[in-house]
């Protein structure tokens, strides 16, 4: 695979919450690709994505063993912030989220408040900068202090992802982005994808075959918790070396 490796998993198992357990599973990602995870509901995917940011920590009884890779250094070693992880690792799912007692501006800038730095003209550009990159300050510029509840769903996802990308991360993590939009909304966001993989890494759990197909460069096929398959999307998707990706993809069952 070309370019450096900007994230990894070694022998890595995890349990979040009643969802699938994910088992030792080892995994490099390099940077500036966009990685597609696949499989049926509750194989895994979202568990395996999760711990990457240390997300399924927000949920009880989650857990993890083995280890997880940033630029060679471990997220779960000791002294490692949860909270600046996900600044360099962050994070969009299924539906939009956006902050409802906060503006379109505000929910841009939220995790830029941490960084005590910056004063109040440098949040506006990077807000602006981030919306522009996300394909959606045309829309907005003129309403950034009305609330983000306003927006429609296409527009809030794109929001969500304007707010993800603007503490600068290295890694962006997409838990399902379109499920819950139109097609018009899935095409913006998936064009997106691809612009962006030339500025971070980008992980994508899907279950349209189709968007994994043209959205992605590496594929990895999920089954009962276990990575049954990984390489590159083309490959993956014509000449699987597994039957049970091959059954996957084909449709025989999921």
């Amino acid at each position: 695979m070309s370019g450096p490796v900007r994230l990894e998993t070694r022998g890595l198992d995890a349990l979040y919450g009643d969802f699938a357990a994910v088992k030792d599973v080892s995994l490099r990602f390099p940077a500036n690709r966009v990685h597609a995870l696949i499989g049926p509901s509750g194989c895994g995917k979202s568990t395996f994505l999760r711990t990457l940011n240390r997300m399924h920590e927000t949920v009880p009884g989650a857990w993890i063993k083995g280890q997880v890779l940033l630029d060679g250094e471990d997220v779960y070693a000791r002294g490692v912030s949860p909270i600046q992880l996900r600044r360099r690792v962050g994070m969009v799912f299924q539906k939009p989220t956006p902050f409802p007692f906060m503006s379109i501006a505000d929910n841009v800038a939220a995790g830029l408040r941490i960084d005590r730095s910056l004063d109040k003209s440098r949040i506006a550009e990077i807000v602006e900068r981030s919306l522009r990159r996300a394909a959606l300050w045309d829309e907005v510029k003129d309403r950034l202090g009305a609330s983000a509840m306003g927006l429609s769903g296409g527009q809030q996802q794109r929001l969500c992802l304007a707010r993800s990308i603007a503490p600068e991360p290295e890694v962006i993590l997409l838990d399902e982005p379109t499920a819950s939009l139109d097609p018009q909304g899935t095409q913006r966001i998936e064009e997106l994808v691809f612009e962006l993989k030339e500025e971070f890494t980008i992980v994508i759990v899907t279950h349209n075959m189709q968007q994994a197909a043209r959205v992605s460069d590496t594929t990895t096929f999920f089954y009962l918790g276990a990575m049954v398959e990984h390489g590159e999307t083309k490959q993956i998707f014509t000449a699987p070396r597994e039957e049970r990706t091959e059954a996957y993809i084909t449709g025989r069952f999921g």
